[in-house]
């Protein structure tokens, strides 16, 4: 193989508008903002949901309930095929599943869930215990603990 054998290959790339770089440009001038108006201003910028001076429509809609959003607890679901990882006799709690990996987030509640397979016993303590997984650990010689 010799260095003239080698042939570029060419990669589609789409080139980069390059906006106010004179007429021929086809962008320049103007610089694809058209004439006057308040977008064409440099700085200018209008805020989501404006409707140019009518009564936005977020505004215009009635009010009503409330939300319970930032207060709704939220379950990190850890399956069996997860806990397996862990030793036989090992105390599984978030903490130790926060400290294999498997607990990621800000979220602090644990549902264990039955997918997978238990073959040696562990003590599992969460929050909340699917059936299956509660059938599961019991049936592996572990124990289960609901934290509350």
């Amino acid at each position: 193989m010799n260095l003239s054998d080698v042939k570029q290959v060419r990669v589609p790339r789409k080139k980069r508008k390059r906006v106010g770089q004179g007429i021929g440009s086809g962008t320049g001038k103007t610089a694809g903002r058209g004439f006057k108006g308040q977008k064409s201003r440099s700085g200018s910028s209008v805020r989501p949901g404006f409707a140019g001076g009518q009564m936005p429509l977020f505004r215009r809609l009635p009010k009503r309930g409330f939300t319970n959003g930032p207060f709704k607890a939220v379950y990190l679901a850890i399956n069996l095929d997860d806990l397996a990882a862990f030793p036989a006799g090992a105390v599984v709690d978030p903490d130790a599943l926060r400290a294999a990996g498997l607990l990621k987030g800000r979220s602090t509640r644990v549902k264990i869930l039955g997918r997978g397979e238990l073959k040696h016993a562990l003590t599992v303590k969460a929050h909340r215990f699917g059936k299956k997984a509660l059938e599961a650990v019991k049936a592996a010689g572990g124990s289960v603990e609901e934290i509350r």
